[in-house]
């Protein structure tokens, strides 16, 4: 059990391998630099907190889906949409659960997800790379979809 001199308050979103840190009140903590998509994070009490929705790709013009890497693609777009309407970015993702379906192939593209998640996180632009969960389910609510992604951000407040 952990003990503070000072009452302190924080989530811990998840702890990969027993790995913890103390977040001072003033910052949201990453830990786990050099993982390949993902870190720890830990909130402190006061943070401001968005949740966005489950959410999946849009049709294509010509009324088709695309594949897991374009749909991840297109649903990562949109919530950067959203989130800048919000005077919220990218980097201020925390967490990020994916749910996904096999494709008409009966294989999951996992590698197609990364490779369209990559182009988001762990980047020059977006350095940041939120706890993720990534889940194969039996299917989703609306046909065509491969994934359907949803997102929670934190931030200081300013």
């Amino acid at each position: 059990m952990i003990k503070f001199s000072k009452p302190v308050s924080i989530i811990l979103l998840t702890s990969v391998l027993g790995i913890a840190a103390v977040a001072s009140a003033a910052e949201i903590v990453r830990t786990g630099e050099g993982r390949n998509f993902y870190n720890n994070i830990m909130i402190p009490a006061g943070a401001e907190t968005l949740y966005l929705s489950g959410s999946g790709a849009q049709a294509l013009p010509d009324g088709s889906w695309g594949d897991m890497e374009q749909q991840t693609i297109n649903t990562f777009s949109r919530f950067k949409e959203t989130l800048e309407s919000q005077g919220w970015s990218m980097e201020d993702i925390v967490q990020v659960r994916a749910f996904a379906v096999a494709g008409a192939d009966g294989e999951l593209d996992f590698a197609g997800f990364n490779s369209g998640y990559q182009q988001f996180f762990g980047t020059d632009e977006n350095p940041m790379k939120p706890v993720r969960s990534f889940v194969q389910i039996a299917g989703l609510v609306v046909p065509g979809w491969l994934v359907e992604i949803e997102i929670r951000a934190a931030r200081m407040p300013k």
